[in-house]
Formats: structure tokens, sequence, C-alpha cells
């Protein structure tokens, strides 16, 4: 059994832990916004709460980098990570906050063995459209101009969005809404891709199981052909004498000896 590294046992027992606080991460996001007249305290409570989960990111990706054994390369192949970490700190926006922390817990899922494609797609799907939903409500429903103000006609421009229909009875006139309009329709495209891709996997590997099979059925009528050509070979040349008039040839007689006296 092959060892764990310090930096593999350490993603191995906060993965879990993580996710949890992504679910939490989601219920303070949503609040304030599904429930628009809460009021001062709860909504403090609940920013504190996101900033606390995005902390808990932070710390894991600071802690993953200190354990690696070669920290110039995992920059390198984390550095999405590392853009999530440092996204907030640069402009401290509530929808920056919501980016980085999905980028995070994205990242996090996609390393976990358990998690198949199927699921991560799934949840990838589900979270997008939920938080895209809460996101744009958030954004838009104090617009003059605007036609989303509430959460179900923010579900439908969400969907309608990610798959890229667009039936343009909903849209957002803000800028910070037209923003996350244009990364729902690239996460739409970029998921739709990779659902289009693993369905052609899974009939390019059937396709090859058949022809695999088929390959097998024919080899073995083809070794079938030939022994039954040999048998008849064998039946023919047993015949032969028979039919011309002569016997099969049988053993060789054995000589007699007198013996010497």
């Amino acid at each position: 059994m092959e060892q764990q590294s310090a930096q593999e046992r350490w993603e191995r027992r906060t993965q879990r832990p993580l996710l949890a606080l992504a679910v939490v991460f989601a219920a303070a996001y949503a609040v304030p916004i599904v429930y628009g007249s809460a009021g001062p305290s709860l909504r403090s409570a609940c920013a504190w709460i996101e900033w606390g989960v995005w902390a808990a990111f932070a710390v894991d990706y600071v802690v993953r980098l200190v354990l690696a054994e070669q920290r110039w390369a995992f920059v390198r192949t984390h550095w999405l990570d590392l853009c999530a970490v440092l996204l907030p700190l640069i402009q401290p926006l509530r929808l920056l906050r919501l980016v980085s922390t999905l980028l995070l817990v994205g990242q996090r899922a996609r390393m976990a063995s358990q998690v198949q494609l199927t699921t991560y797609v799934a949840g990838s799907v589900l979270g997008l459209l939920i938080f895209g939903s809460l996101a744009v409500l958030s954004v838009e429903r104090e617009s003059p101009e605007g036609n989303i103000r509430s959460l179900d006609d923010a579900l439908w421009w969400s969907f309608t969005t990610m798959t890229t229909v667009g039936y343009g009875d909903h849209a957002p006139t803000t800028g910070l809404g037209r923003l996350i309009a244009v990364g729902l329709m690239l996460s739409g495209i970029a998921l739709l891709g990779v659902v289009t891709a693993n369905i052609a996997a899974w009939f390019i590997e059937r396709f090859e199981k058949d022809d695999v099979g088929e390959r097998e059925q024919t080899e073995a009528i083809r070794s079938l052909t030939d022994e039954v050509r040999a048998l008849r070979a064998e039946v023919a040349a047993l015949r032969a004498p028979a039919l011309t008039g002569g016997s099969a040839p049988g053993p060789p007689a054995r000589e007699e000896t007198t013996p010497v006296t």
C-alpha cells in the first residue's frame, strides 16, 4: 500500500468538513436575498458567516501549500485556487465572495476520488442555477428598469440562460446582472460540452465492446470452420480406398521367426 503524503492526508481529512461549510455558506448567502425584509443583525451575521467560510478555504489553501513537497509546482498547478483566495481581497464585494467560494468548493470537490464525473457535473449545474438566480436577483431586484423581481423569475431566467435558449421575457439591466449572465452563458456552454463528450465516450465504449465481441465470435467461427474442414479431409482419406475397391491400409504384418536350436 502506497504511503500518503502529509498534503494528501490533510486533503482527505478536510474534504467533508469543507463541503459542509460550503452548504453553510449557501444558506448564509441565500437568506438575505430570499427574505428581503431581513433585519440588519441577520444580514450582518450572514456576511460574517460568508467571510468565515471563505477564510476556511483560504486557510486550507495555505496549509496545502505549506505541506506540499514542491511548493512552486503546487502554485502553478493550483493557480485557480490562488486567484479565488485573492479575489475578495482585491475588491470585497459580496458577488466576488460568492464567485471565489464557488471556485474553491469546485476545486476541492473535483479532487475527491469518490466524486464521479456525472455527480460533479450535476452538482455544478444545480449550484450554478441556484447561485446564479440568487446573484441576479440581488442586483436586479432594486433596478428601476429591471423585470426580475422574484425568485421564480430569477430561476426561470437562469435556466433559460444556462441552456442558451434565452426567451427574452426576463433580462438583466444592470452591469453586474449582465456580467452574471455572461458567466452563466459560458458555464452552460462548458457544462453542455462536458455532458456531450461524456455521452459520446459512453457510446464509443459500448461500440468498442460490441466490436470486440464480434471479433471474438468471428475468430471462434473461423476456428470451428477450420476444424470441420480438417475432419472432412480425414473422413475423405479414410473413404477413398473403399470407393476404389481396395481396402484401407492395415497395420504391418509381424514376421514370425523360428527359434534357433
